[in-house]
Parts: C-alpha cells; sequence; structure tokens
C-alpha cells in the first residue's frame, strides 16, 4: 500500500494530455483578474497583493486534473513557478456519528424518550463523541464497542466530466465535476482573488451516507524536491525548523507542529505558504494541544506531497500536580479526554462539505511569506481596539488547586501568558469543575472561594483582570455560567437550619443557596450575571427552551447563552450556524434582549499551544479597564447592555448603530476585515419568526474596511442584529438590538 496514490498519480501522469474543455458562461474580463483557454488548459492570471502579478494553469492528464504551474512575478522581474505538474492531493477518514451518553443525561431527566425522532437531530450537536477511536472509551456513546469496520479512508479519485469558469466580483473560480473523495462526490474548485496572494483549493462535495462524521486532509502530491531548496515552519517554540530532501522515503504523511499552521517551501525567487482556513478549519475541543495542521512526505522517485491535515484522534496534555492526588487526577482527564473526545466534522447526508486548503505565493524569502500569511489573523492576536477590552470566558484551569498544590499562590500558571499573548485582557474562570469541594454546604467551600479570589487578585494586574467565575449547574437546570462584579461567598447547598443569607466572621457576607427562587434573589442582590453554557448540547440539552418561562431567564440578569464552534459543519456559511445562532433568534422572540458570549469552556494551556484558531472572542466597549479591587460593574453593565461584539478575530464591528424611527430603521456597521468579505447580514424578529437579510460582497478584496448601511422594514419587529462574515469562515456579530 505504500505510496499507493503516489503511484496512481505517476500512471495518470504518463496519460495522453486532454483539452481541459470549460463553460466560461459565467465568466466576464476583468481589469486585474482574467482567465483563458489556451493550449487546452485554462490560465488565470490577476492583480495580487502589493501591486504583484501571480499566474495559475489547470489542465488534465487525461481524465486527471493538474496544476500546471502557479507562479508569481519575482522581484527582479521574473515569472517564478512555485509550484509546477502537481496534483490535487485529498484524503478522508471517515467514521460513524453517535450521540453521547452526556446529551441523554438532560434528556432522561427531563422525562424524554430518546427515540430515533428525538435522537437524530440531537446527536449532529454532540461533543464528547469520537469516531474513529475504536473500540471507543465505555460510557461516553450508547452504542459501544465501535466495529472496526465503521472506519474508512480513503484517497481521492477522479475522472473530470465537466468544467466551469466563473467570476463573481473579484474572485475568479475554476470547478471540475467527478470528484470521488470515500463516500463523498462533487467537485474539484481553485478559487482565486484579485489584490491577494492567496489560491484556495477545496473538495466540494456531499455523501449520501448517513452518521457521517470525518476528517480530511489535503494539499498537492507530485512535487519535484528539485525545484526547491528546502521545506520551512516555526516550531511551537517558535524557532525556525526546516527539512532538507535526500532523506529516506516516508511511509504516509509527516505531521509537523507548526505555530501558526503554516508550511513554508522555499525557492530561491519566492515561497509557497500552505495552510489551512485559520478557525473554519477547527472543530471543539476540551484543549488547544498542537497536533501538527501541515505535513509533508517525501517519495522513493524524487517527488513529495504537502499539505494540511488534522489528525484522527485527541492526544494526552501534559498532566500537572505536585501531589500524588493532584497528579493522579490530572493523567485520568487528560486519559480520559484524548480516549473519548475527538468529534470531527459532521457530514449530514447531502450537504456539500468544503475541505478546503489555502496556498499563499510569496515573490521573498520565507520568512516574508509568512509574515504576509499572518497578517490575516493579525499574527496570531486580538487586534486591540481603542475604547474596548477582549474578554473571553469559561475555562477550567483549575486554578486554585494548582496554586496551592504547587506550595504558592505566587506560582504563575502558563495559561496566564497563553492568554496575555492572544491580547486578551479580561478572563472570566470557571474553577470548581472537576477541582475542590463545590458541593460543600460552607466551611470547605468558602475557604476554596477565599483562595480562588486572592489567586485571581494575584494574577491580575492593570493590563489584565480575571474574574472568578463558575459553572455551578444547579437550581436553573442545564449548564450555565456565572459572574459577579465583585467576589461573592456562597454555597450550592443549604442545609436544614441554614440560613439563606448571613454574615461569617471571616468572609463576611455569605449564602447559602436552595432552591432557584434563592438563586435568582442572590444574582440580583449581588447584580451577577448568568448565560446557558453551550445551548441546546452536553448538559445543556433541551435548555434553554424548556425555561424560556421561568423567572430567572426572563431576569435582565440572565444574559443569553454561549457561542463557540460546536458543532463544526463544513457546509454552513456561518461558524455554529444552527445551534449558536439559532438559539440567539429564539431567545430573543420569547422574551427581552438576549445575547451570545463567546466562550472557550476548555481546560489547561500552555504558551505552545495552537489557541487562536479554536477561540472567539469578546469586543466589550469599555474605556478603561477595571483593577481587581476595584468594582467590575463597568464590565458586567456593560455586557447586561449588549456593548460588546463577538469575533473569530478576523472581522471586527467596532460601531454598530440602529437608526431610524418606526417601520423604517436603517443598520449602521464599521467593518474591518482580513481575508476578502464573502457577505453581510441583518436578522431580525417580531416575537414569533425571524427575518434575514443577506448582502453579498464579491467585490470586497482583501484588508479592507466600509460603512455597511441595511435599510429594513420594521413594521412588526422588535429587534435585529448585524454579522460579516469572510471567504474563508471567520466571522464578527453585534448583540441584538430591541426597540
Amino acid at each position: 500500500m505504500k505510496h499507493l496514490l503516489g503511484s496512481c498519480l505517476t500512471l495518470c501522469s504518463i496519460a495522453a494530455a486532454e483539452p481541459l474543455e470549460c463553460d466560461f458562461t459565467d465568466y466576464r474580463h476583468s481589469a486585474g483578474l482574467s482567465a483563458e483557454a489556451i493550449d487546452g488548459d485554462v490560465h488565470f492570471e490577476w492583480d495580487g497583493a502589493d501591486e504583484g502579478r501571480l499566474r495559475a494553469t489547470f489542465g488534465l492528464d487525461g481524465d486527471q486534473p493538474v496544476i500546471r504551474a502557479m507562479s508569481v512575478l519575482s522581484r527582479a522581474g521574473h515569472w517564478a513557478p512555485l509550484v509546477q505538474d502537481a496534483r490535487p492531493a485529498f484524503h478522508v477518514a471517515e467514521g460513524k456519528r453517535r450521540i453521547s451518553n452526556q446529551q441523554l443525561r438532560p434528556m432522561r431527566d427531563l422525562g424524554r424518550e430518546a427515540t430515533p425522532e428525538v435522537v437524530e437531530p440531537e446527536k449532529w450537536k454532540v461533543f464528547w463523541d469520537a469516531p474513529l477511536n475504536v473500540p471507543g472509551l465505555e460510557g461516553v456513546n450508547p452504542g459501544l464497542p465501535r466495529d472496526p469496520g465503521e472506519v474508512t479512508r480513503n484517497e481521492v479519485e477522479y475522472a473530470v466530466t465537466g468544467c466551469r469558469v466563473r467570476r463573481d466580483g473579484i474572485r475568479l473560480e475554476i470547478s471540475l465535476d467527478g470528484l470521488k473523495l470515500g463516500s463523498f462526490q462533487g467537485q474539484l474548485r481553485f478559487t482565486v482573488y484579485k489584490g491577494a496572494n492567496l489560491v484556495r483549493q477545496e473538495a466540494v462535495a456531499a455523501t449520501a451516507r448517513p452518521s457521517v462524521a470525518y476528517v480530511y486532509r489535503a494539499g498537492l502530491a507530485g512535487l519535484s524536491a528539485q525545484d526547491y531548496e528546502r521545506l520551512r515552519w516555526r516550531d511551537i517554540a517558535r524557532d525556525w525548523q526546516h527539512y532538507r530532501f535526500g532523506g529516506g522515503p516516508n511511509d504516509g504523511p509527516v505531521p509537523l507542529r507548526a505555530r501558526n499552521r503554516a508550511l513554508l517551501l522555499e525557492q530561491r525567487r519566492g515561497a509557497l505558504a500552505v495552510f489551512p482556513p485559520s478557525h473554519k478549519f477547527f472543530f471543539a475541543r476540551e484543549i488547544e494541544m498542537n497536533l501538527g495542521y501541515v505535513w509533508y512526505s517525501q517519495r522513493s522517485d524524487g517527488q513529495f506531497d504537502v499539505g494540511v491535515r488534522q489528525g484522527e484522534r485527541e492526544e494526552m496534555y501534559r498532566p500537572w500536580g505536585v501531589s500524588d492526588d493532584v497528579w493522579q487526577q490530572r493523567v485520568t482527564q487528560s486519559r480520559r479526554f484524548a480516549e473519548g473526545n475527538f468529534a470531527l466534522y459532521n457530514a449530514p447526508p447531502g450537504t456539500m462539505q468544503r475541505m478546503a486548503v489555502y496556498y499563499h505565493l510569496g515573490p521573498g524569502t520565507a520568512e516574508d511569506t509568512l509574515e504576509a500569511v499572518l497578517a490575516y489573523t493579525h499574527g496570531d492576536k486580538y487586534k486591540p481596539i481603542e475604547g474596548y477590552q477582549v474578554a473571553v470566558s469559561h475555562f477550567h484551569t483549575h486554578f486554585a488547586q494548582q496554586l496551592g498544590d504547587s506550595g504558592s499562590f505566587d506560582s504563575r500558571p502558563p495559561w496566564i501568558g497563553a492568554f496575555r499573548g492572544l491580547g486578551i485582557n479580561i478572563a472570566m474562570m470557571s474553577d470548581f469543575h472537576g477541582d475542590g469541594h463545590p458541593n460543600d454546604p460552607g466551611k470547605l467551600r468558602f475557604r476554596e472561594q477565599s483562595e480562588y479570589f486572592e489567586a485571581c487578585r494575584r494574577h491580575s494586574d492593570a493590563d489584565f483582570l480575571l474574574i472568578p467565575g463558575e459553572e455551578p449547574n444547579v437550581h436553573f437546570g442545564g449548564h450555565y455560567t456565572l459572574i459577579f462584579p465583585k467576589p461573592v461567598f456562597w454555597s450550592k447547598v443549604r442545609q436544614d437550619g441554614a440560613p439563606f443569607k448571613d454574615s461569617h466572621p471571616s468572609y463576611g457576607t455569605a449564602y447559602r443557596i436552595g432552591s432557584a427562587e434563592e438563586m435568582l434573589s442572590m444574582v440580583e442582590a449581588e447584580r451577577g450575571l448568568l448565560w446557558q453554557a453551550h445551548p441546546r448540547t452536553k448538559g445543556s440539552t433541551f435548555y434553554p427552551d424548556v425555561i424560556k418561562d421561568a423567572p430567572h431567564f426572563l431576569s435582565d440578569r440572565y444574559l443569553g447563552g454561549a457561542f463557540q464552534p460546536l458543532p463544526a459543519d463544513l457546509s454552513q456559511s456561518r461558524i455554529c450556524e444552527e445551534r449558536c445562532f439559532g438559539t440567539l433568534d429564539d431567545m430573543n422572540n420569547w422574551a427581552g434582549p438576549k445575547y451570545l458570549i463567546a466562550e472557550g469552556d476548555t481546560y489547561t494551556k500552555f504558551p505552545e499551544d495552537e489557541i487562536y484558531p479554536q477561540l472567539a472572542v469578546n469586543y466589550i466597549r469599555l474605556p478603561k479597564l477595571p483593577k481587581f479591587d476595584e468594582d467590575w460593574s463597568p464590565v458586567t453593565e456593560a455586557m447586561r447592555r449588549g456593548e460588546f461584539f463577538v469575533t473569530t478575530g478576523e472581522v471586527l464591528i467596532p460601531e454598530f448603530a440602529v437608526e431610524g424611527f418606526e417601520h423604517a430603521k436603517t443598520v449602521v456597521a464599521d467593518v474591518q476585515w482580513t481575508f476578502p468579505l464573502e457577505f453581510v447580514e441583518i436578522v431580525w424578529g417580531d416575537g414569533r419568526v425571524t427575518g434575514r437579510q443577506v448582502l453579498p460582497t464579491p467585490e470586497l478584496g482583501a484588508f479592507g474596511s466600509k460603512t455597511f448601511r441595511l435599510e429594513f422594514d420594521a413594521a412588526g419587529g422588535k429587534w435585529v442584529r448585524f454579522a460579516a462574515w469572510d471567504s474563508a469562515g471567520n466571522g464578527a456579530f453585534t448583540q441584538p438590538v430591541h426597540w
């Protein structure tokens, strides 16, 4: 089986070249962006970044697609072919999607039978699933052990039967029918963008099989080692590494744990970068360990392949612990994460999945090319905006336990530097989730809370605020995040005869909670905020739907729900398109203003992890960051007013307003972006149904900004929100505005 793909491609290459006959009906010439058929091939030429010029030529060998060349005009004024006679390569690993026992527990608690009709839509929202892990971790999913026959692995096959060339604004694409990738069938597509040195290669394909969950590899096969000086990448410590050809052939992909997810193919006259979409490529995990998202494979015939990849299973994170008890807890947790949780992408039958890889054609050095690629993610940092603070939420780092176990509250956990390095300056934590004694009625609980508050105090400063939040998951139903504008001592348990509220001799005011009514009373008295963690999935399956009429949900202290990239479905234009935004829109139709708060819901992390592509953040409108010993209500009250937007980082909405009176309203939004913008939209509701107006933006190229003014008929409406999404699947959205 060794190099089966390579052998096939070699045999295909000696087949007689056939003309690539394409339909140009949807193509119109544009200055700086052209396509033409010449000698049986299709040639693209376009204006790139910084007044550069680029070319790409696509053809057929037999009925197999080939990239004849991808070239950049060098700084010396010569055309430098960075790719020659390469084959678009794809590989897919498919498994069977299952619902999780974690989702089934809320169903049972609510008295709902897990019928096939109920399970089918819910299984596509799963988090705890590892479809490629045979036989699987017992207790995580029903129907275990997994059968090895559930898992298939296949290389791409081509039998090109049709071709279309299309221009849409600054985009130029070529699509070739006849792609088969395991159970998926569809098209091979390349897209280039005027004003950018990007080439997007993707398999656009659907499966007819039920219950498919999958991961893919994508890239280029059959590159000649003689055309390149070396491969280069930065390792997880940000040191430059390289590979010069000449060693033994590889049996398969060599995963590279490259910082920033980029591999550089270096030549004397330029460099080719290979990298995945910056956020859409990733699915939700418990940790952000770098699993090696780019790869190469040297073959025995002097050729090699490169591309992007997802691993097929999770790896154990590095446990921590000084004491035996804590060490064993972390080892057990790490092992459980690795064995039971690696959910992959969803592929419901008939959905057109888009399995993409990006290339950047650079006329300079590998360092120059990487710098150009990193510009699309602001260097994998959240760009500072004057008047805003960058906030994240819901992290189970077991902060106080870790410091207490180390013997010093002045120990500095590595996750603090990881957050700060991303440009984050507010972190709302969630201790007492597998650590401490969360269900203690008072004595242990209050002492541990005091330690938690002190840990956050010690490691906050004038530029970085740690807010000691929690995911208490009691009395209200489902899972939820809770924060206060100051330290508050409270217990989830009120024993018989214990007061609801009293004055503790060491800690001052303390609460003991025995019901939902008491919980809401405390939250309102202390001006806290709560929101549904991972709504409609995990331990919040069927929430907040079943509490939409409850007093705590109707309170303005119940902020809404959490946003995180769960599930991952590459057929959707938006991240968390149905679960997250469906919940947001429904909540605003049910009640007053409700919002989506970006959350991580992850555990331990280290500076070498790839955190940025797996995280969304909140930009809170707040001119000054309060210190820990000050009142944090500027943060919580700005959130309560909805004065924040959520983003993956590449798209920003620093200004947003709703103007107009009565029926005639206009949404005004200032938007900034890096990847070419795909569309903007407004979504509104009238208390019963939701409407949507989508404005495609095919004329808007990379690294732009624009003020959008979208008019709509607000007759009968009660709220509206705005969102913007780019061509790589990244996005940002505002919170709904009610009137």
